[in-house]
């Protein structure tokens, strides 16, 4: 096969220090962690503290690989000083980049080091190439993109962009759109932007079908996708020209990160090099075979061919599983007989990579994983089984370690020691799952136990060689970015002999074993021939130049650090001015045109239009200027590649005002402004606007006002108030909050048995579905215009006791927002946020009034650890 264009980064997660050892070890180009002391979105991790940053950098660098730190959550307000510490520590500590959600981040780490490698997180979602004006801006040189694009969306993002793009290729698929995930915030009262993830997706739900429960037999975990295995996409990856390939996985162990990164090591360097392919796809099922058995929910190609909404759910365990070995046929006394399963699949079911595509060139396709022939499972004494009976979460769910294995007439028999599994729970038809093997685990035990040998020979450095007869001989070794030179010290004499010839050369200033350092060039054009310096001369010479290159490498980049104070220079470089006078206001947010009417009756003077699936959008703007109201119109909260049309189609509606939900709307509504549209801009609450740097910012480009995040609680709120103009901040004082925002479409994949919106008889046009949770609460689920799913909460939420204060802080804007309320729902709410902004009734009468809990974004803010 033929080599790419361009070698990919391979880069790990590292949750802790085994972790990180793991990673280097098999060969991971970058490594990816978080700090214990806050803005990290894996705050389970055990995670390295901010004191030993500069250690763990030097500890990176010398294994050759890069030091990427995730400072990748929101930032409140009061965080702000902390943060600008943080900053610091980090620039000086050598990190090669910083991977960001909040813009406040890129502000203030360009404001201290401006030399601060930044990539923006998939948390901030930076979805499409139109979005990228604004990551650009930030100071961004590479975007990790979303999980949910496909390969021919990731080509058109790469065709389209100058920035770097990195792609997730293997781990945990999140059900929710990174970064516009509020399930936590609203079932959990955490934070998932804040690394407080709650997994909510991995709980199991009913069905709700037009208010009557879908009995769906085992599949109770809807919202659970299988873990992603991106094999087959690699070689389209690399062809694309994609920059970095990342495994998730911050909160797995050593095994996982050790099977997972030696994998996608050997597979990305048989491709990048063209090497044998059919070689390559072996060791590939082998490997795949490997991370299975460390964890896996089973594995799918993820969004990578588009959208399946049959294979990405399978809904009947939401926690690894590992491999499935067949079923049973049945129990006699002590022993367990096993059979294939009738898929095909016997001894690798479960990785979901049967055969992949064929290649651009025309090579044929060949399996990888087919019946387990390049890559079976060969069950052996002390790996651990279990017998799946659709109860994933039970705790006395039957398996344990095999203690003896027969094999005979396709069948495998199963003996347990004692204590072993209650055989008698056992029936015919259980799937049985491999779930462990010790001997994989033991062996990445025993190369931690051994981590004072780091890898050796890992960055790659270059040597000129200069010296006449009478002077020194002069050795300058270059390595990267890093320079340092050494003379013997004795002169060149004339040799005897051939004299110091290339050979020689690399044999003694070349042999830098044991250190971080490997010989790749040598160039001795500048050394005259014919002469000779002692053998212990040029060892000497040798260790002089590790000993001036070493602690270049573990430092790092060479940055300079801007000693004033970040935040106030940033504060004073955003002028964004007030908003002109203006009485508080309530702005219904419409989704039906039952609630469209019944605003406009009740006296509305201006409505924002969320038609999610826009099918008589245009008749809705009709009806409400028609009644003399300025309309508003939604986007969408995701943009992809190739929706532009959906902001065009509002652009054709000349709506009053664009509610804007996603930076690539943001960029081209700004866009039309230059251009001469005169239709404000609001920014909605998924921009994750958390602090005033973030708000400010965004109301510098030229939003006219901007929504609170949702992840605030009603401190962080009137925090980032104090620091916003007046008339610029808007709130949504009464709603259901948007938990999951999903590509994965519940309608699809469960009324119907189609992959994606052109095979799946659009249900969601005939019917209404809810998702019942473990407490009995039913959350509705809406489709948009890109088939997108969002589950709204069950029950509303509002503000009111904030209301006085929220107009005294300068908030003009109230949002009420309805999702399948009736037309009397909207009155009543509407009539009652009226009287309270006129002081006709008080907090407590608005509650009674909507039957709405009173609260603002999180039960309980969830500061960094360095807050003061």
């Amino acid at each position: 096969m033929a080599a790419a264009a361009r070698k990919p980064e391979v880069l790990a997660p590292a949750g802790a220090l085994p972790q990180l050892l793991a990673a280097l070890r098999h060969g991971a180009d970058a490594v990816y962690f978080g700090l214990q002391d806050g803005f990290n979105a894996r705050a389970r991790a055990a995670n390295f503290a901010l004191a030993d940053l500069p250690a763990t950098t030097a500890r990176i660098h010398r294994a050759g690989a890069r030091a990427y730190l995730t400072l990748n959550t929101l930032v409140f307000e009061p965080e702000l000083p902390a943060l600008e510490r943080v900053l610091r520590a980090v620039a000086a500590a050598g990190v090669d980049a910083l991977i960001v959600q909040d813009p406040a981040v890129c502000l203030l780490a360009r404001a201290v080091c401006p030399q601060l490698e930044l990539h923006a997180s998939t948390q901030m979602t930076i979805a499409e190439p139109g979005a990228v004006p604004f990551a650009q801006a930030l100071g961004v040189t590479r975007v990790v993109v979303p999980r949910e694009l496909s390969l021919a969306e990731i080509e058109q993002f790469a065709a389209a962009s100058a920035l770097e793009l990195e792609v997730f290729v293997h781990g945990a698929l999140c059900v929710s759109w990174s970064g516009q995930c509020l399930t936590s915030e609203a079932w959990g009262g955490r934070s998932a932007n804040r690394g407080q993830c709650a997994q909510s997706c991995r709980m199991p739900y009913d069905l709700i079908v037009d208010g009557v429960r879908r009995d769906l037999g085992d599949v109770r975990y809807l919202l659970s996708p299988k873990d992603l295995a991106g094999a087959r996409a690699m070689p389209e990856l690399l062809r694309i020209g994609v920059h970095g390939l990342k495994i998730e996985g911050r909160q797995k162990g050593p095994a996982y990160v050790a099977t997972a990164t030696g994998g996608y090591r050997r597979w990305v360097d048989a491709l990048a090099t063209g090497s044998d392919r059919r070689a390559a796809e072996r060791q590939l099922a082998q490997d795949l075979l490997a991370m299975s058995l460390a964890y896996t929910r089973g594995f799918s190609d993820g969004f990578f061919a588009g959208s399946d909404h049959q294979t990405l759910v399978e809904g009947r365990f939401p926690k690894h599983r590992g491999v499935c070995l067949g079923r049973v046929a049945r129990v006699a006394g002590d022993t367990v007989v096993v059979r294939p399963d009738p898929d095909g699949r016997p001894w690798t079911g479960g990785l979901g990579l049967a055969v992949r595509p064929a290649a651009p060139t025309g090579e044929p396709a060949v399996p990888i994983d087919a019946a387990g022939a390049a890559a079976p499972l060969r069950l052996e004494p002390g790996m651990g089984v279990v017998f799946d009976q659709g109860d994933p979460e039970s705790p006395d769910e039957p398996g344990g370690p095999v203690f003896f294995v027969d094999r005979a007439d396709g069948e495998l028999r199963l003996g347990f020691g004692r204590p072993g599994p209650d055989l008698t729970r056992v029936r015919p038809g259980d799937r049985v799952f491999v779930t462990s093997d010790p001997a994989l685990a033991a062996a990445v035990q025993r190369e931690l136990r051994d981590a004072d040998a780091e890898p050796s020979g890992r960055n790659g450095l270059s040597l000129r060689i200069a010296g006449a007869a009478g002077a020194p001989l002069v050795a300058t070794a270059t390595c990267g970015g890093f320079t340092a030179s050494a003379a013997t010290a004795s002169p060149l004499q004339p040799a005897r002999g051939t004299g110091l010839d290339a050979e020689l050369l690399r044999e003694k200033l070349g042999a830098f074993g044991g250190t971080p350092f490997r010989l790749d060039a040598l160039d001795a054009e500048a050394l005259a021939p014919g002469l000779h310096v002692a053998a212990s001369e040029l060892k000497e010479l040798r260790r002089a130049l590790v000993a001036e290159l070493l602690p270049q490498l573990e430092r790092g980049p060479q940055r300079t650090l801007d000693a004033r104070p970040a935040l106030a220079r940033v504060r004073a470089a955003q002028t964004v001015t007030a908003a002109p006078p203006a009485a508080p206001t309530v702005v219904p947010l419409l989704r039906s045109d039952a609630q469209l009417e019944a605003a406009l009756a009740a006296g509305c003077r201006e409505v924002e239009l969320d038609w999610m699936e826009f099918t008589g959008l245009g008749t809705a703007v009709a009806r409400a200027r028609q009644a003399g109201a300025a309309v508003t119109i939604a986007t969408t909260r995701i943009g992809k590649p190739g929706e532009e049309a959906l902001l065009e189609r509002i652009r054709r509606l000349a709506p009053d005002a664009v509610l804007v939900r996603h930076l690539g709307a943001l960029m081209r509504c700004l866009d039309w402004r230059r251009a001469g549209d005169t239709c404000l801009l609001h920014g909605d609450f998924a921009l994750n606007a958390a602090n005033s740097l973030t708000t400010n910012h965004l109301l510098g480009l030229g939003l006219d006002t901007v929504t609170a995040s949702f992840d605030l609680d009603e401190a962080q709120l009137f925090a980032m108030a104090a620091h916003v103009p007046a008339g610029r901040l808007a709130v949504v004082a009464h709603h259901r909050i948007p938990t999951f925002h999903t590509e994965h479409c519940v309608y699809s994949h469960l009324l119907s048995s189609g992959r994606d919106y052109r095979s799946c008889g659009r249900p969601c046009e005939r019917h209404q579905v809810a998702l019942r949770d473990h407490q009995g609460r039913e959350h509705p689920v809406i489709v948009d215009v890109g088939c997108r799913n969002t589950v709204f909460h069950h029950a509303p939420q509002q503000s009111a006791a904030w209301a006085a204060g929220l107009v005294a802080a300068g908030v003009r804007r109230f949002r009420v927002e309805f999702v399948r309320e009736d037309g009397a729902s909207v009155r009543q709410v509407l009539a009652a946020w009226r009287d309270l902004l006129a002081g006709r009734c008080d907090a407590a009468a608005v509650g009674q009034r909507t039957g709405a809990t009173s609260q603002f974004g999180v039960a309980q803010g969830g500061m960094a650890l360095l807050a003061e």
